[in-house]
C-alpha cells in the first residue's frame, strides 16, 4: 500500500505513475498527477528502436512510416489518459531522429529533404504522424 499523500510518494501502475503534486499558482492544495511511467516511455522508445534500426532498411519508407504511425497511435491511444503531453514530445523527437538517421543510411547517397524544405515538414509530408499536436485533447485517431 502506498500513501500518495505522504512527499515524493508515487505509484507506477498499469504503465502510468500516479502522484500528488503542489498548485501550480502557490495553493495549498494539492492535486492528483497523472501521466506515462518512464518505464513505458523507455519501452517504447525500445519498441521503435528496433523499427528504424539498420535491419529494416529493406521496408520502403510509406510501410515503414504506416507501421510507426499505427504504433504510435495505440500507444497515444493508451496513454490519452492524464497528462501525457510530455512524454508525447519525447516521443516524437525520438521518432523523427531515428527516422532521419534511418533515412540517412539507407543507401550509399544520404537521403536529403527537398531543397528548401525542413526535416520536419518533410516528414509530415511523407506521412509521419505527430503526437503532441497543440490541439490534441483526447484519443488519437485515423
Amino acid at each position: 500500500m502506498v500513501d500518495l499523500r505522504e512527499k515524493g510518494a508515487s505509484l507506477d501502475f498499469p504503465g502510468y505513475t500516479f502522484r500528488y503534486d503542489r498548485d501550480r499558482k502557490g495553493r495549498s492544495r494539492k492535486y492528483l498527477n497523472v501521466f506515462p511511467s518512464k518505464k513505458a516511455v523507455q519501452r517504447e522508445r525500445a519498441k521503435r528502436h528496433e523499427m528504424t534500426n539498420s535491419h529494416q532498411c529493406f521496408k520502403p519508407i510509406p510501410m515503414l512510416i504506416g507501421e510507426l504511425n499505427r504504433q504510435l497511435k495505440g500507444w497515444a491511444n493508451y496513454f490519452s489518459f492524464g497528462y501525457s503531453t510530455g512524454a508525447f514530445w519525447e516521443i516524437d523527437w525520438y521518432i523523427r531522429s531515428r527516422l532521419i538517421q534511418h533515412l540517412r543510411r539507407r543507401s550509399q547517397r544520404p537521403f536529403r529533404p527537398p531543397k528548401g524544405e525542413a526535416w520536419y515538414t518533410h516528414l509530415q509530408r511523407l506521412g509521419l504522424a505527430c503526437l503532441a499536436r497543440p490541439s490534441a485533447r483526447g484519443p488519437v485517431h485515423a
